[in-house]
Protein backbone atom coordinates (compact mmCIF):
# COMPACT_ATOMS: atom_id res chain seq x y z
CA UNK A 1 0.00 0.00 0.00
CA UNK A 2 1.52 3.52 -1.21
CA UNK A 3 1.16 6.14 1.66
CA UNK A 4 0.81 9.80 0.62
CA UNK A 5 3.96 12.20 0.18
CA UNK A 6 3.66 14.12 4.25
CA UNK A 7 4.34 17.66 3.29
CA UNK A 8 5.35 19.31 6.51
CA UNK A 9 4.45 22.99 7.09
CA UNK A 10 5.74 24.99 9.65
CA UNK A 11 6.63 28.28 10.20
CA UNK A 12 7.28 30.96 13.34
CA UNK A 13 4.19 33.04 14.63
CA UNK A 14 3.00 35.60 12.18
CA UNK A 15 4.24 34.10 9.33
CA UNK A 16 1.06 33.43 7.50
CA UNK A 17 1.08 29.87 7.87
CA UNK A 18 -2.81 29.22 8.21
CA UNK A 19 -3.26 31.10 5.11
CA UNK A 20 -0.78 28.81 3.31
CA UNK A 21 -2.30 25.70 4.77
CA UNK A 22 -5.47 27.34 3.32
CA UNK A 23 -4.00 27.43 -0.23
CA UNK A 24 -2.74 23.98 -0.06
CA UNK A 25 -6.43 22.72 1.15
CA UNK A 26 -8.22 25.04 -1.80
CA UNK A 27 -5.85 23.10 -4.39
CA UNK A 28 -7.20 19.83 -2.84
CA UNK A 29 -4.47 18.83 -0.75
CA UNK A 30 -5.67 17.29 2.84
CA UNK A 31 -4.36 19.63 5.79
CA UNK A 32 -3.95 18.29 8.72
CA UNK A 33 -3.90 21.29 11.73
CA UNK A 34 -2.51 20.74 14.99
CA UNK A 35 -3.59 23.84 16.26
CA UNK A 36 -7.27 23.21 15.18
CA UNK A 37 -7.45 19.83 16.70
CA UNK A 38 -6.37 21.12 19.91
CA UNK A 39 -8.69 24.38 19.66
CA UNK A 40 -11.28 21.37 19.57
CA UNK A 41 -10.03 18.87 22.26
CA UNK A 42 -9.76 21.62 24.30
CA UNK A 43 -13.54 23.23 23.79
CA UNK A 44 -16.88 22.63 25.00
CA UNK A 45 -17.05 18.64 25.24
CA UNK A 46 -13.47 18.55 24.51
CA UNK A 47 -11.65 15.07 25.45
CA UNK A 48 -8.63 17.32 26.95
CA UNK A 49 -10.68 19.26 29.43
CA UNK A 50 -10.78 16.49 32.10
CA UNK A 51 -6.58 15.85 32.21
CA UNK A 52 -5.71 19.63 31.57
CA UNK A 53 -8.53 20.36 35.04
CA UNK A 54 -6.86 17.45 36.64
CA UNK A 55 -3.20 18.91 36.01
CA UNK A 56 -4.15 22.88 36.30
CA UNK A 57 -7.07 23.31 38.57
CA UNK A 58 -9.40 26.54 37.62
CA UNK A 59 -8.23 26.25 34.10
CA UNK A 60 -11.51 25.18 32.59
CA UNK A 61 -15.48 26.24 32.19
CA UNK A 62 -18.71 25.68 30.43
CA UNK A 63 -16.87 26.76 27.66
CA UNK A 64 -13.34 24.44 27.88
CA UNK A 65 -10.01 25.12 28.42
CA UNK A 66 -9.83 29.04 29.42
CA UNK A 67 -6.96 30.26 27.52
CA UNK A 68 -6.14 33.13 29.65
CA UNK A 69 -6.41 30.94 33.17
CA UNK A 70 -4.34 28.18 31.82
CA UNK A 71 -1.53 30.75 29.96
CA UNK A 72 -1.50 32.32 33.53
CA UNK A 73 -0.30 28.93 34.82
CA UNK A 74 2.04 27.64 32.32
CA UNK A 75 3.61 31.20 31.16
CA UNK A 76 7.33 31.49 31.69
CA UNK A 77 7.13 28.58 34.02
CA UNK A 78 9.07 25.20 31.87
CA UNK A 79 7.86 22.75 34.41
CA UNK A 80 4.31 23.23 34.42
CA UNK A 81 4.55 23.64 30.03
CA UNK A 82 6.13 20.32 30.12
CA UNK A 83 3.37 19.26 31.93
CA UNK A 84 0.50 20.57 29.63
CA UNK A 85 2.28 19.11 26.60
CA UNK A 86 2.75 16.09 28.37
CA UNK A 87 -1.32 15.95 28.08
CA UNK A 88 -2.06 17.38 24.88
CA UNK A 89 0.87 15.96 22.29
CA UNK A 90 -0.01 12.38 22.54
CA UNK A 91 -3.68 13.37 21.81
CA UNK A 92 -2.81 15.49 19.11
CA UNK A 93 -0.65 12.82 17.44
CA UNK A 94 -3.26 10.41 17.66
CA UNK A 95 -5.56 12.57 16.06
CA UNK A 96 -2.63 13.17 13.14
CA UNK A 97 -2.18 9.34 12.76
CA UNK A 98 -6.29 8.86 12.36
CA UNK A 99 -5.88 11.96 9.52
CA UNK A 100 -3.05 10.29 8.23
CA UNK A 101 -4.90 6.96 7.64
CA UNK A 102 -8.16 8.55 6.62
CA UNK A 103 -6.62 10.11 3.66
CA UNK A 104 -4.19 7.29 2.56
CA UNK A 105 -5.16 6.97 -0.64
CA UNK A 106 -4.32 10.78 -1.80
CA UNK A 107 -0.99 11.43 -3.37
CA UNK A 108 -0.19 13.96 -0.79
CA UNK A 109 -1.11 15.50 2.57
CA UNK A 110 0.34 18.60 4.75
CA UNK A 111 0.80 18.02 8.32
CA UNK A 112 0.12 22.03 9.42
CA UNK A 113 2.41 21.82 12.72
CA UNK A 114 3.83 25.39 14.11
CA UNK A 115 6.56 23.47 16.03
CA UNK A 116 7.53 20.99 13.91
CA UNK A 117 11.90 21.50 14.16
CA UNK A 118 10.74 22.16 18.21
CA UNK A 119 9.27 19.10 19.07
CA UNK A 120 11.61 16.70 16.68
CA UNK A 121 8.19 16.57 14.54
CA UNK A 122 10.52 17.09 11.05
CA UNK A 123 12.03 13.62 11.79
CA UNK A 124 8.47 12.13 10.12
CA UNK A 125 7.45 14.00 6.91
CA UNK A 126 8.54 13.93 3.54
CA UNK A 127 9.47 17.45 3.27
CA UNK A 128 9.60 20.29 5.10
CA UNK A 129 7.59 23.96 3.98
CA UNK A 130 8.78 26.64 5.85
CA UNK A 131 6.53 30.15 5.68
CA UNK A 132 8.49 33.05 6.52
CA UNK A 133 8.31 36.85 6.03
CA UNK A 134 10.26 39.91 7.21
CA UNK A 135 10.50 40.39 10.82
CA UNK A 136 8.96 43.58 10.74
CA UNK A 137 5.71 42.31 9.15
CA UNK A 138 6.03 39.11 11.46
CA UNK A 139 6.13 41.69 14.65
CA UNK A 140 3.16 43.69 13.14
CA UNK A 141 0.82 41.05 11.96
CA UNK A 142 1.62 39.31 15.50
CA UNK A 143 1.00 42.50 17.80
CA UNK A 144 -2.38 43.01 15.71
CA UNK A 145 -3.83 40.09 16.98
CA UNK A 146 -6.37 40.38 20.34
CA UNK A 147 -5.03 40.33 23.31
CA UNK A 148 -1.51 40.29 22.05
CA UNK A 149 1.24 42.43 23.95
CA UNK A 150 4.85 42.82 23.22
CA UNK A 151 5.55 40.82 26.35
CA UNK A 152 3.37 37.43 24.82
CA UNK A 153 4.91 37.73 21.57
CA UNK A 154 8.82 37.99 22.94
CA UNK A 155 7.72 35.23 25.23
CA UNK A 156 6.22 32.98 22.10
CA UNK A 157 9.10 34.21 20.12
CA UNK A 158 11.25 32.49 22.47
CA UNK A 159 10.00 29.16 22.23
CA UNK A 160 10.06 28.87 18.66
CA UNK A 161 13.25 28.35 16.08
CA UNK A 162 14.44 31.27 14.69
CA UNK A 163 13.22 32.30 11.02
CA UNK A 164 16.59 32.15 9.82
CA UNK A 165 17.37 28.78 11.19
CA UNK A 166 13.68 27.18 10.08
CA UNK A 167 14.30 28.23 6.56
CA UNK A 168 17.83 26.98 6.62
CA UNK A 169 16.28 23.36 7.30
CA UNK A 170 13.67 23.56 4.94
CA UNK A 171 13.13 21.82 1.63
CA UNK A 172 10.98 24.59 0.41
CA UNK A 173 11.09 28.61 1.86
CA UNK A 174 7.03 30.62 0.87
CA UNK A 175 7.84 34.00 1.65
CA UNK A 176 4.56 35.29 2.72
CA UNK A 177 5.68 39.23 2.58
CA UNK A 178 4.15 39.12 -0.80
CA UNK A 179 1.11 39.87 -1.92
CA UNK A 180 -1.78 36.90 -1.66
CA UNK A 181 -1.56 36.40 -4.98
CA UNK A 182 2.70 35.84 -5.25
CA UNK A 183 2.13 33.58 -2.66
CA UNK A 184 -0.86 31.49 -4.16
CA UNK A 185 1.61 31.15 -7.14
CA UNK A 186 4.12 30.29 -4.86
CA UNK A 187 2.08 27.22 -3.44
CA UNK A 188 0.72 26.23 -6.90
CA UNK A 189 4.35 26.55 -8.15
CA UNK A 190 5.37 23.95 -5.34
CA UNK A 191 2.81 21.81 -5.79
CA UNK A 192 3.68 21.33 -9.13
CA UNK A 193 7.00 20.12 -8.34
CA UNK A 194 5.84 17.86 -5.49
Amino acid sequence: MTKPKIIGLTGSIGMGKSTVAAMFAEAGIPVFDADAEVRAMQGPGGELIAPIEAAFAGSTGPQGVDREKLGAQVFADKVALARLEAIVHPAVGAKRAAFLEANCDKPAVVFDIPLLFERGGHESVDTIVVVSAPEHIQRARVLARPGMTPEKFAHIFGLQLHDSHKRDRAHHVIDTGTSLEETRAQVQALIASL
